[in-house]
């Protein structure tokens, strides 16, 4: 495949996400310069920021649904914990906690090397972050602001 035919696919996908989200109803923000849409999710547990980002070089997209809260630094230990113990057993996806910030944020990705990117892929890679991130935050900010403890947090969530 050309250098140019390549560009191009990259572009498409682009345009394809910003296609599936205007499509879908989630009024995105463009950031061309990082192939990227920003927007807003309200779920039940607060409103999220998410990030969209189509990675050319690698042929990827990457969902971010963002904790509204950042941890504060003397309950980043406690947040962790709690992070560590809802990965575990994740299929799609995981929790990440920028240390030096405290931001939280849930990460979904999907590889479409060798196909198009459609608005079936982009649908599977966006719902399980959001639906995630608004699944967790109670917990995560009963451990952050609340004093709870992060195995009973996860129990109350997980059942």
């Amino acid at each position: 495949m050309s250098e140019n035919q390549e560009q191009n696919l990259d572009l498409e996908a682009f345009k394809t996400l910003g296609r599936f989200l205007i499509e879908d109803e989630w009024y995105p923000q463009e950031m061309p310069e990082r192939n990227a849409y920003t927007m807003r999710f309200q779920g039940r547990s607060g409103s999220l920021r998410v990030f969209a980002s189509v990675r050319p070089d690698a042929r990827q997209l990457l969902v971010y649904a963002v904790a509204p809260n950042s941890i504060p630094e003397e309950l980043r230990g406690a947040a962790a914990e709690f992070l560590t113990r809802a990965n575990y057993g994740i299929y799609i996806g995981n929790f990440e906690m920028d240390w030096s910030d405290g931001e939280v944020r849930y990460k979904s990705s999907i590889a479409f090397e060798g196909c198009a990117l459609t608005y079936s892929l982009v649908r599977n890679a966006i719902y399980p972050a959001v639906h995630m991130m608004d699944k967790y935050l109670p917990g995560l900010l009963k451990v952050a602001y609340g004093g709870k403890i992060p195995a009973d947090a996860i129990k109350e969530i997980e059942g």
